[in-house]
């Protein structure tokens, strides 16, 4: 059985140096000029990086049984900070080489986090309490998320199946999270 911790565990401090990798992994988007193109592979990094920690601080608050109300935010508030921004910065800089991601996944994707987020205040308002339980459907969508960012970092040719299965798991979650979160608030 899991314990409650207080305080600042592991798993929050490696869900908080995600956080902190974002504006690293922006920047190196953003400066990123064809005649540069280690970049690109310095933001794959970056990137790859942020997917491991989100693996690690999971398993990690699992094994050492240190689940906290602090990572119970700091984990999903990281990955949305790190896809959305990794989305909306891909999709503005137009000379990253291979296919781009279409205007609409970025909608999709940024939909969704924002119905979430604005779910959880209006349940935490009305209820007194945050009710953050991840879903499989939610893992599923992360996981195509970042599929799709690193496919279009490393030219993957076949972004549009990636794109196209990313934009229904996530249409797919956000339907079960809004369903849930319904049943929560009537």
């Amino acid at each position: 059985m899991d314990k409650k911790t207080k305080g600042m565990s592991f798993a929050n401090k490696v869900s908080i140096f995600r956080i902190v990798s974002v504006p690293f992994f922006v920047t190196t988007i953003l400066y990123y000029q064809p005649a540069k193109d280690y970049l690109r592979f310095l933001a794959l990094g970056i990137f790859f990086l942020g997917v491991i920690s989100d693996a690690l601080d999971g398993f990690l608050a699992r094994i050492m049984q240190q689940k906290t109300k602090a990572g119970a935010i700091l984990d999903p508030l990281a990955d949305k900070v790190m896809l959305s921004c990794a989305f909306i910065f891909i999709y503005l800089k137009d000379n990253l080489p291979g296919a781009p991601i279409p205007l609409w996944l970025v909608i999709i994707v940024l939909s969704r986090d924002l119905i979430i987020l604005l779910g959880s205040a209006v349940i935490y308002v009305i209820k007194d309490e945050l009710i953050l339980t991840p879903s499989k459907w939610g893992k599923y969508t992360t996981f195509f998320q970042m599929l799709t960012i690193i496919a279009v970092l490393l030219q993957f040719s076949g972004l549009e199946i990636i794109a196209a299965l990313t934009a229904a798991f996530t249409v797919l979650s956000g339907i079960d999270y809004l369903r849930k979160g319904l049943k929560v608030l009537f």
